[in-house]
């Protein structure tokens, strides 16, 4: 899995600075202890002269020797670089535990790492910390357990939050991202633990870090994408630390999200869309520059911290239409912006309205067979195609029903959370739903921008499961997570629902069984019903900006 863009690739003039010492290894190499004695290989780069230096730590699953390029400019601008192997990976000593001994868990390996660096005689105290992906995990890890001296962190497309961002979603695996990304790492040992914990229990409260916001204690600046696989993470870590954070955290946060992939920051290309110039080099440069040098207590900035807006995110619009509404990028105040929830409402004959349908409104329905599954096209995915790729071949199976509002007169600008409240009743003990939004352009061309799904027999919980009884109507509410889109006049905005989103997410088998048992076997086949009728009316909720 790659790491994101390297970071210097992204610094301002402050902190770029001519690598002159090519190929050259670190001033120590230390095997420094954890508190139950496991070994960890730790790098330390340092500036010339005799300091004591501010230190940027990158901690890593993915080998520290990929950092020792950063080194130069980071020692040119007066920070000592520290790079260092996670527990069991490459150098370091212990059992891989994927993030579990990050934390705030019984063990804290990134809490000991900080104590030992300030120790340090090169070491003036102040930590940062940087790095996208797994390395923004153990970021977010690290910092729960409100380690010294870490004063500034910069996580980049990750998630606070391991079981419900990355391993379930909505009660359901998402198995590519993390069975794919176990196996690339030669960490399939860990999958045998996630099988015999599929609910949030004990065992997830080292990587499930929510209730822990009010332990942090350091400024941050957090990168997203709309389209990456931790998009709704990167969005829950800045709100967490902005408004529940503790002493240096509350208020000290800055959030830039943009039309982004996991593998593609910054790039204006995306899935089979390409954005304007302006999506790709954003304004997240300006912020680290500030952000980092003021909380490092560096010299010249060219940008203090105070100037940096809180929020600065990216508005998507037709892509298509250089004169269309969108395709910019807004600044606020906080996060989500204010917006008005607003229903549009699923429609007899397939049409999607803020109109109340009628009390003869009725139902739709579809056959699934799990051994058919609805394949995955694109969407916010790591080891499959990601980003906005068209939907009309998934749209066309037998087993998935669409609405849509029709072509628009206006545009219709969404800036939130999007969720799909949906009154079902199923004649197996289970199933999902699988909820993709599109835009559809002019042409046909219907381009996936959120997608979102929910398990029914979990009832919303991630505790435990109720099976359904046949003809029981539950309301399932489908998180799509959180896009800045106009739907621009001529388009229109569409739904389409389904039981599986194969290999994205694992596909249920209708027994009512908890995972992995849900997912072996061929199966039942099972009939889905969507009411919208007055009674049992189904909508999309979607964030109207209210201003």
């Amino acid at each position: 899995m790659p790491t994101g863009i390297r970071l210097a690739r992204h610094l301002p003039p402050i902190l770029v600075v001519l690598f002159t010492a090519a190929g050259c290894g670190p001033d120590l190499t230390e095997m420094v202890a954890m508190r139950d004695g496991v070994r960890l290989a730790t790098e330390v780069h340092l500036p010339p002269g005799d300091g004591p230096w501010p230190t940027l730590l990158y901690r890593t699953p993915y080998g520290r020797t990929a950092h020792r390029n950063d080194a130069g400019w980071l020692n040119g601008a007066g920070v000592a670089m520290v790079a260092q192997d996670t527990r069991g990976r490459f150098d370091s000593e212990g059992r891989d535990r994927v993030f579990t001994t990050d934390g705030d868990g019984a063990l804290k390996d990134g809490y000991d790492t900080c104590a030992w660096i300030v120790e340090q005689e090169w070491s003036d105290g102040l930590i940062g910390s940087s790095g996208s992906s797994a390395l923004g995990i153990v970021q977010y890890m690290q910092a729960s357990a409100a380690p010294p001296g870490l004063v500034v962190v910069h996580p980049q497309l990750a998630t606070p939050n391991l079981y419900s961002d990355a391993i379930f979603q909505g009660g359901v695996r998402r198995y590519a991202l993390s069975h794919n990304w176990l196996e690339w790492q030669g960490s399939l040992h860990f999958e045998e633990e996630l099988t015999e914990h599929p609910f949030e229990d004990d065992f997830w409260d080292p990587v499930q870090t929510s209730d822990r916001f009010a332990h942090v204690q350091t400024a941050g600046l957090h990168i997203g994408g709309w389209f990456d696989i931790f998009q709704n993470g990167t969005l829950e870590g800045f709100a967490g630390y902005q408004y529940e954070g503790g002493e240096g955290a509350a208020g000290q946060q800055r959030l830039v999200i943009g039309p982004w992939t996991h593998d593609a920051l910054g790039e204006t290309a995306q899935g089979e869309l390409t954005f304007p110039e302006n999506a790709g080099r954003g304004p997240h440069f300006d912020a680290f520059d500030a952000l980092f040098a003021h909380h490092l207590q560096l010299e010249g900035a060219a940008t203090s911290p105070d100037e940096i807006p809180v929020v600065q995110y990216y508005v998507m619009g037709d892509v298509d239409d250089p004169d269309a509404p969108g395709n910019e990028w807004r600044n606020a105040d906080d996060w989500p912006p204010p917006a008005e929830p607003t229903a549009y409402y699923l429609q007899p004959g397939g049409g999607l309205s803020p109109e109340l349908p009628s009390t003869k409104g009725g139902s739709s329905s579809y056959r699934f067979e799990p051994w058919n599954p609805s394949p995955t096209l694109c969407g916010p995915n790591l080891t499959l195609d990601a980003g906005p790729c068209d939907q009309r071949p998934v749209e066309a199976r037998a087993d998935v029903v669409v609405f849509d509002t029709g072509v628009l007169t206006e545009p219709l600008e969404i800036v939130g959370r999007v969720r799909a409240h949906l009154f079902v009743d199923i004649d197996q003990p289970d199933a999902d739903l699988m909820v993709r939004m599109t835009d559809v352009y002019p042409d046909g061309r219907s381009m996936l921008m959120a997608d979102g799904a929910y398990r029914l027999a979990t009832r919303g919980a991630t505790t435990s499961l109720a099976p359904l009884a046949a003809g029981e109507i539950v309301e399932g509410i489908v998180d799509l997570w959180s896009t800045a889109l106009v739907v621009d006049a001529g388009h229109r905005l569409r739904i389409s629902i389904t039981s599986s989103n194969w290999p994205r997410f694992s596909v249920n088998r209708s027994n009512g069984l908890p995972y992995p048992d849900s997912v072996e076997g061929d199966g039942e086949a099972v009939t889905v019903t969507l009411h919208h009728d007055a009674d049992h009316a189904s909508y999309l909720e979607l964030p109207i900006p209210s201003d």
